[in-house]
């Protein structure tokens, strides 16, 4: 208190204190503080759940590979087993986060094509879409397989 107690003559007393503007400013600049720490929240946890969801969906493109590459191919056998032929396949799937409510789902798309003949090589490719926030986003894994691999 002794700041804002100021003796000008021996018997009066004058009191400081902060005008209207210096509040009003004040005010204003503390709600664009604020406004910018909840605006950095915000948009941190929407991050977070956009990682998640990433992550979720290149853990089922993964899983598509995999599935494709435990397929049977091997050429050198009789009969000829290939249970890897050139195709494309669709598989729809809930991505693997914890949610409280509805669910999300992503496509999977797992496409085996030939690479080479001479080594004989076979491509395989799997697209996982999801949609976030209005918008499609696609993880995709490509991977080459040699018979009986």
């Amino acid at each position: 208190m002794q700041g804002l107690l100021q003796r000008s003559n021996p018997g009066t007393r004058v009191l400081r204190a902060f005008t209207l503007s210096e509040v009003v400013m004040a005010i204003a600049l503390l709600t664009i503080v604020m406004q910018g720490v909840i605006y950095g929240y915000v948009h941190a946890a929407r991050r977070a759940e956009w990682n998640g969801r990433s992550l979720a969906a290149q853990s089922l493109a993964s899983q598509g590979v995999e599935q494709a590459r435990a397929a049977k191919w091997d050429p050198q056998t009789w009969p000829m087993m290939d249970e890897l032929p050139p195709t494309n396949f669709t598989s729809l799937n809930t991505l693997d986060i914890p949610v409280a409510g509805q669910v999300t789902y992503a496509t999977n798309y797992i496409s085996v094509t030939v690479a080479s003949a001479n080594p004989p090589l076979r491509m395989i490719r799997s697209d996982c879409t999801w949609n976030f926030m209005g918008k499609v986003y696609t993880n995709t894994i490509l991977t080459l397989r040699a018979p009986d691999q």
